[in-house]
């Protein structure tokens, strides 16, 4: 949802009319939205693969006109990718319905098996893969093994100038990690998913402007975020992928910059990991217990609330059938991945507002209830569209321009609702679940075996590859990356930790620090020209001084104009 509102923003701002269709919305919603993809002038229309399977959305997609269908984060078509989404099958029935109609599959991490399987997968006629190298030759990967997370993490923090993003895998560790950075009087602040719209806006917002140098987070946060000056990407958990871990990575240097994405392994992250990836996979008969529980407390009968979307206080939920939270989200997960419902993961939805009738009703309803008047007329100032369809609104906003308080314009918003002049959507902070399948009877509740065992394995494979990348101390990092995404033979980067590792080693220890030593006491004097500083350097033979030099570019100890060579501020 967060991405698709992210989406419809930008290109509202470009001047150009999209719209975006969630399970968060009401079926009124959702009803004026299709009008308008239908029979406006919109020329984006974003959708979730589950809503194709409506029979609403059927109906109405006849009478658009449609020239491009665009499958985002497409790897969810395949088994092989990181985040298998069953209900993207259903992608290449849209063919028939819009058989002339091209198809564009698009996603920044697809292995080779992946990018095979998307084009089967959405019937493509003939091969027809258009794919970029992988390469990011300004980020180096880095990994560092240490007992001590915060103190390393400091030292990088301290060592690379700019703004960052901390991954971790909790939401209580986003405000651990915070103030343990605000105590060092480095300017942090934290973000996940079960923050609300307005403060997940404002920490966003804040850190792009660069208020907050660094922000900690889950992998809630990066959807859509396209800051380019992002200096180091710092993991202190391992993602549960490699697929995972470039995406997030990859946020580092968009502006081709240097940059870092550095993950600090502590002693006991791969086995959290393994047991993290064997939690995600409930016993079948405790996700079957939890869809049955999830519509006692919907009160959904059998064969009810297709396409119906319900709130859910988990915390609520869990008490009264007395089920571990985790374990809830767990199953909940899995069965959204069997396409039985859907889930607006704690996003929280904003205050919505449409106008229901005409101009012409509206001004006889103004004229005839003068106490109304002022306050319709604030709602058409403050906000454009009303009449289009529902629109995000803020009562706060509404107040300061009314001159009421925030009570009396939810008052009047709800009078006017009754009186069915508006439809007023009040803000919702708790996750919705849709049910994309009418109820089934729990004995009917189909979960493969043969699905959920190779899913199984397949998180396995992919956590195997993690652990290599992070316990590998011998190949070129990139190297590892570009060849698990399928590319052959990559050069090595030169600049990642086992790469300087290689490069340390082929001087002798001691005169590696000697020699390094040497240069910065040099340089610290005054910046030299090369033939000025191999003057200095005698004792050493060229081909060492020349490794040395490449070296201490490449670690930013030293920087080199063209003319001379200079010792960097971290290094005095």
């Amino acid at each position: 949802i967060a991405l698709m509102q992210d989406q419809v923003d930008n290109l509202k701002r470009r001047g150009i009319k999209a719209i975006a269709i969630n399970s968060a919305m009401s079926k009124r919603e959702i009803d004026i939205a299709l009008d308008n993809a239908a029979y406006g002038n919109f020329k984006f229309l974003y959708i979730s693969p589950e809503r194709l399977e409506t029979e609403l959305f059927k109906a109405r997609l006849k009478k658009m006109q449609v020239n491009l269908v665009a499958v985002d984060e497409a790897h969810c078509i395949s088994q092989w990718g990181y985040d298998f989404r069953p209900s993207y099958l259903k992608l290449a029935e849209l063919r028939n319905e819009l058989p002339n109609i091209p198809f564009i599959a698009l996603t920044a991490t697809a292995t080779p098996e992946v990018a095979i399987d998307i084009q089967e997968k959405l019937l493509f006629k003939t091969d027809n893969l258009i794919q970029k190298s992988f390469l990011r030759s300004n980020l180096a990967y880095v990994v560092i093994q240490t007992d001590n997370q915060m103190g390393k993490m400091l030292q990088v923090i301290d060592g690379v100038k700019g703004s960052g993003i901390i991954y971790v895998n909790s939401r209580k560790k986003t405000k651990e990690i915070t103030r343990s950075l605000l105590e060092h009087r480095i300017s942090a602040d934290f973000y996940h998913a079960g923050l609300s719209s307005e403060e997940r806006k404002t920490k966003q917002s804040n850190w792009i402007q660069n208020k907050s140098r660094v922000i900690v987070s889950t992998n809630a946060f990066g959807m859509g975020i396209d800051k380019p000056d992002v200096r180091f990407v710092i993991h202190l958990d391992l993602p549960s992928s490699l697929e995972a871990y470039f995406q997030e990575a990859g946020r580092a240097g968009r502006d081709e910059q240097k940059a870092f994405a550095v993950l600090l392994l502590s002693p006991s992250m791969t086995q959290t990991l393994q047991e993290k990836v064997e939690n995600n996979f409930p016993e079948i008969d405790f996700i079957k217990k939890v869809y049955l529980c999830l519509a006692n407390y919907f009160q959904i009968p059998i064969n009810g609330g297709l396409d119906q979307a319900y709130s859910l206080d988990i915390k609520e939920f869990s008490r009264r059938y007395k089920l571990n939270i985790y374990d809830i989200h767990k199953a909940i997960h899995f069965l959204e991945k069997e396409a039985y419902l859907s889930v607006s993961e704690n996003f929280a939805i904003p205050a919505r507002l449409h106008i229901s009738l005409s101009k012409e009703d509206l001004y006889k309803f103004q004229v005839g209830n003068k106490i109304y008047d002022f306050f319709i007329k604030t709602l058409l100032r403050t906000y454009g569209g009303l009449m289009e369809g529902f629109v995000n609104i803020n009562e706060l906003d509404i107040a300061k321009n009314s001159n009421l308080s925030k009570g009396k314009v939810v008052e009047n918003l709800n009078r006017l609702q009754t009186l069915e002049i508006i439809q007023y959507e009040a803000q919702s902070s708790l996750p919705k679940i849709t049910y994309t399948q009418a109820r089934v009877d729990q004995s009917q509740l189909k979960i493969s075996k043969e699905n959920y065992h190779e899913r199984k394995q397949i998180a396995i494979t992919q956590l195997s590859s993690v652990i290599q990348y992070a316990e590998n101390k011998k190949t070129c990092r990139s190297r590892l990356l570009l060849e698990y995404f399928g590319e052959l033979n990559p050069t090595i980067c030169g600049v990642c930790d086992v790469c300087l590792d290689n490069k340390r080693k082929q001087l002798d220890g001691s005169e590696f620090e000697k020699l390094q030593a040497l240069i910065l006491k040099t340089l610290i004097i005054k910046k030299l020209k090369l033939e000025e500083l191999n003057s200095h350097l005698k004792k050493y033979n060229k081909s060492d001084q020349v490794k040395m030099l490449q070296f201490m570019l490449e670690t930013d100890k030293i920087s080199f104009d063209g003319i001379f060579y200079q010792i960097n501020e971290a290094s005095r």
